[in-house]
């Protein structure tokens, strides 16, 4: 079968994506009206398609060290699954992690071809599923006093004081628009760098190695999903966990990329390396639980710990948990399908 076909999981995973990731973003933005859905979408998928293409090869690799699939029914089935899985959980407007999405697909896929999952790599991912959201929290909280100190003594006019927290925003997401390209790119075509060698090219002078091509493809696919079906989870994440102001949704969504900017840094984590400390694990983390955890850290901050919707929170936790176990059954199942009903070697 042509590649062109198989490749439609990944899109299908990128659109996934950019519902639900890309849309904590601009979700605290958008939720306190302080700037356009139409705008935040226009800039997080600019920025977006750059962090993947200039910046994505370090989690891919950190990602692709779990497990290498080399088939392309494979490949196709672990994008697939690890997108119903996503798209079956946001359906009820709430966040859900797409990183644990693929790497339950992944374990899936060691566990039905026999090959060995390793378990120190494994635990290594799990931890920075409860490192990226308590890091967040940390980088929020004291972005948040910084500012805070900043806004309450600069005597700035309130209309002003509008103007530069709408910039901020839209500077913020730009940010963070690229360091989820950057990171998360590997959910999307993480699992097709192996199975889809492609050859280097030029586009208007600018040359693309074939790794570079996939991830402009998986982030306009991201793009796609951001335009046509995040605006729900922005409105989950931006209202309805804790009431945000203009500036707390300034630091949520720079908190946010800071974490996937530090799981992104190749440099950041030689740098460790030559001062014998442990290196970063380069691996995609989720930017709805890095933004939910900054939410909770400004909240926390504020004094307002009370006014947290834990109910959500914890429906919260529990799609965090159900996300990796479902999407690795359903990859299972599905590539016994693939193999013995399709006849496509896994």
């Amino acid at each position: 079968m042509p590649a062109a076909i198989f490749l439609t999981g990944a899109l299908f995973m990128g659109w996934s994506l950019g519902a639900n990731d890309a849309a904590s973003i601009f979700g605290t933005a958008v939720g306190t009206k302080m700037v356009r859905f139409r705008t935040a979408v226009l800039v997080g998928s600019i920025f977006i398609i750059v962090g993947a293409v200039t910046g994505g090869s370090g989690s891919t690799h950190g990602l692709e060290e779990l497990g290498a699939v080399d088939r392309l029914p494979a490949a196709f089935v672990l994008s697939l699954c690890a997108a119903l899985t996503v798209v079956w959980i946001i359906r009820s407007g709430l966040p859900v992690s797409t990183s644990q999405a693929i790497v339950g697909a992944i374990v899936g896929w060691n566990i039905f071809t026999g090959r060995p999952t390793e378990i120190l790599l494994l635990t290594r991912i799990v931890g920075t599923w409860v490192a990226g959201p308590l890091l967040a929290g940390c980088f929020a909280a004291l972005l948040f006093l910084v500012v805070r100190l900043i806004v309450n003594n600069a005597n700035i006019h309130l209309l002003m004081l509008d103007r530069y927290t709408r910039g901020a925003l839209l500077i913020a997401g730009a940010i963070g628009a690229y360091a989820l390209g950057a990171n998360n790119i590997a959910n999307v075509m993480g699992v097709f760098i192996d199975a889809v060698p492609l050859p280097a090219r030029e586009f208007a002078n600018i040359s693309l190695t074939g790794e570079q091509q996939l991830f402009f493809l998986g982030g306009l696919s991201i793009a796609v999903g951001m335009f046509t079906y995040s605006k729900r989870v922005m409105m989950t994440v931006g209202n309805n966990l804790f009431t945000l102001s203009p500036v707390s949704a300034f630091v949520v969504i720079l908190a946010s990329a800071l974490v996937l900017l530090v799981f992104s840094s190749t440099s950041l984590s030689h740098a460790l390396v030559s001062l014998g400390l442990p290196p970063i694990p380069l691996i995609p983390v989720s930017q709805s639980q890095a933004c939910v955890g900054a939410v909770v850290g400004i909240g926390l901050v504020k004094g307002g710990w009370r006014n947290i919707n834990y109910r959500l929170l914890a429906k919260i936790a529990v799609g965090w948990v159900a996300t990796p176990i479902a999407s690795a059954i359903l990859s299972y199942v599905m590539l016994f399908f693939m193999q013995n009903v399709f006849m496509q070697q896994v």
